[in-house]
């Protein structure tokens, strides 16, 4: 392929508790939370809403549920008490979200996007963005982070998959390369998992955990290859949309 002085690196950071060995503040990182919270965000910026506040602790969001706001918190995949809303990507409604600002507090995702918070550009990807991620990424030719959410500082299936998708996505393009022995990974069991993702998911803890919850039945869903050209953006402390055309 040549050589790769000028080529831009695209890594995959498997963990959070593995980010600071991957941490470059120069980089875009893509934060990834399949199942579900990054589907949920990309698909209430697609409903319209105003702003997502992620904060980590659902101390914080009980804060904000106390001075008005509209939360969304959950743990484990349950909705807490004093939340409006869990993470299911089918709670974001137009009806229930439109022009409003809305506090967001899960498991791995919100971990994720406040760990990764002072690099270059902080963006949400899932398959419901693929297409318009992928373009962004190649637009602004900068290295990149593939940051899987994970399950509690664990690997975990469905985030390793996507991040596999999106690095064979960048790697077509001759400025990107990659020397990262998790991308190469990650590439190879997407394309172990390509032509039946739902029945490769079948392995993965997260999907048992929802079913054992009766949470499964945004699976399909989340698995939706570009519903959307929305990319929710981390700018300050807050998620907005970045409108890729």
């Amino acid at each position: 392929m040549g050589s790769d002085e000028g080529r831009k690196t695209i890594e995959v950071c498997f963990s959070p508790a593995l980010f600071a060995d991957f941490r470059n503040d120069d980089a875009i990182v893509v934060v990834v939370d399949i199942l579900r919270a990054t589907s949920a965000i990309i698909t209430a910026f697609m409903n319209g809403v105003r702003r997502l506040i992620p904060v980590a602790t659902l101390g914080e969001a009980r804060a904000y549920k106390d001075r008005g706001y509209l939360v969304a918190a959950e743990r484990d995949g349950i909705v807490r008490d004093f939340a409006d809303f869990g993470n299911s990507p089918y709670n974001f409604t137009r009806e229930m979200i439109e022009n409003r600002d809305i506090v967001y507090s899960t498991t791995n995702g919100t971990h994720s996007i406040m760990i990764a918070k002072d690099c270059y550009r902080v963006v949400i990807g899932g398959y419901l963005n693929l297409s318009a991620l992928t373009d962004h990424i190649l637009s602004e030719a900068r290295s990149v982070i593939v940051l899987c959410a994970g399950w509690k500082n664990k690997f975990n299936i469905e985030d390793t998959l996507f991040a596999g998708a999106l690095a064979e996505e960048i790697l077509k393009n001759e400025n990107f390369t990659t020397i990262c022995d998790s991308t190469h990974a990650a590439i190879d069991l997407w394309n172990l998992a390509r032509n039946d993702v739902l029945g490769y998911i079948e392995k993965a803890a997260q999907r048992h955990r929802l079913r054992k919850n009766k949470l499964d039945d945004v699976l399909e869903y989340c698995h939706t290859i570009d519903l959307t050209r929305c990319i929710p953006v981390l700018k300050d402390d807050f998620l907005t949309k970045l409108d890729v055309s």
